[in-house]
């Protein structure tokens, strides 16, 4: 559908002034671009507007279906997204191949800076996609030490070069995507992405909790799966055990990271990555995270899934768990339900909109909370979780 864009401006503007926007009598649960905004206020006539926008969300990002009374043009719009974002999934996990020391790229993030800039269009190419991923990155020409062992068994070093893909910071990736797409990336399409990314990854830095917790007492960085039941698989008993230990040793909260140390690069790029979820809080991070490992909620759950038990290193998007976000989780399970009917099997997910901890038992759960609180322990009852869930990947048999 073609809109015009004086009128897609014109719905913008109309749209995003709070004045305006009680007049029609109903609240945008997320900012979208102005194509977005457009089609929201067409759909919305004689029903609710933010019950599409919802929607609009849901479908692309979760599989979620729609209402018999989408269009069918809007609804072909939400298949061409979901296409897109498989594109780009795909050539973000081969960027991230290429990159070294978990600095990889955030495939949220990037699906969504397309879903704000592109929705409407027809879905890229494959050759389209990396393209577009390829803004989001520079490469460089690095050395490396390597030994190589020759006929007669003797092992030698020499140096090597080799290419590694570095993420750059969002403001340098938006500064390639204006060259990229030729159009400005303005104010409005910057907060418009930063809606759109916080309504699906969660509240950048972990939000605010004031109830009862109970943080742990160790500093080790020390991986230990010794009580592991079965290293051998990723199973619901050892995720429960694994946030325990890190529960136990008093891991930290960064935004982004998923059980690795947090070593001065690493920090800093994290800063570079997220400058709100990160960045705002740098002092603190700084004096209390720095040099141990730190999650973020749910990469407390993917930190289990991609940990090698052989070499005790954790590697992005390895063992077959694809990179979710916390509400991609949920989405995604096939075994879930609401709260109150949950079975008391440790290793079980606890969920709300935004947020995941981890059952471990006897009303307990493990989370990483927030930048300030860390992963801490806290009564599964009183919480606010809305749901629980099997988690994908993991056996719960």
């Amino acid at each position: 559908m073609a809109i015009p864009a004086a009128i897609a401006k014109a719905a913008a503007t109309l749209l995003t002034n709070e004045k305006t926007r009680k007049g029609f009598g109903w609240v945008l649960v997320a900012v979208f671009s102005p194509v977005i905004l457009l089609i929201a206020l067409l759909c919305s006539i004689g029903s609710g507007g933010a019950e599409h926008n919802n929607a609009s969300v849901e479908a692309c990002f979760y599989g979620s279906t729609l209402s018999a009374e989408v269009p069918a043009e809007f609804r072909n719009s939400i298949e061409e997204m979901r296409s897109a974002f498989s594109l780009l999934d795909s050539a973000v996990a081969s960027a991230n191949e290429q990159t070294e020391s978990g600095n990889g790229l955030d495939p949220l993030r990037v699906k969504a800076v397309f879903y704000a800039l592109c929705f409407g269009e027809d879905a890229p190419s494959q050759s389209e996609a990396d393209s577009f991923v390829a803004c989001f990155y520079t490469t460089e020409t690095r050395t490396r030490t390597v030994e190589i062992e020759q006929e007669d068994g003797i092992v030698t070093t020499e140096e090597e070069t080799y290419t590694v893909n570095v993420p750059l910071s969002l403001y340098q990736a938006y500064t390639h995507l204006e060259a990229h797409l030729g159009r400005d990336i303005t104010e409005d399409d910057r907060n418009n992405i930063n809606h759109v990314y916080t309504s699906v990854a969660g509240t950048a830095g972990g939000g605010s909790y004031n109830g009862e917790y109970l943080r742990g007492d160790g500093t080790s960085i020390e991986l230990d799966i010794s009580t592991f039941t079965d290293p051998s698989t990723k199973n619901a008993a050892d995720l429960a055990l694994y946030a325990i230990h890190a529960w136990e040793s008093g891991w930290g909260y960064v935004w982004g990271t998923y059980g690795n140390v947090l070593t001065d690069s690493l920090f800093a790029y994290k800063q570079e990555q997220y400058p709100d979820g990160v960045g705002t809080y740098a002092d603190f991070i700084r004096s209390n995270w720095l040099g141990g490992r730190t999650t973020d909620c749910v990469g407390l759950i993917k930190g289990y899934g991609w940990l090698d038990p052989e070499t005790l290193t954790i590697g992005y998007a390895t063992n077959g768990m694809p990179d979710l976000g916390a509400n991609q989780m949920f989405y995604s399970a096939s075994v879930s339900g609401p709260i109150d009917t949950m079975p008391d099997t440790p290793g079980l997910a606890v969920w709300q909109n935004g947020h995941i901890g981890v059952y471990i038992g006897d009303g307990y759960v493990i989370e990483a909370m927030n930048t300030q609180c860390g992963v801490v322990k806290t009564q599964l009852e009183g919480r606010g979780w809305t749901h629980w869930l099997e988690i994908p990947y993991i056996n719960y048999n």
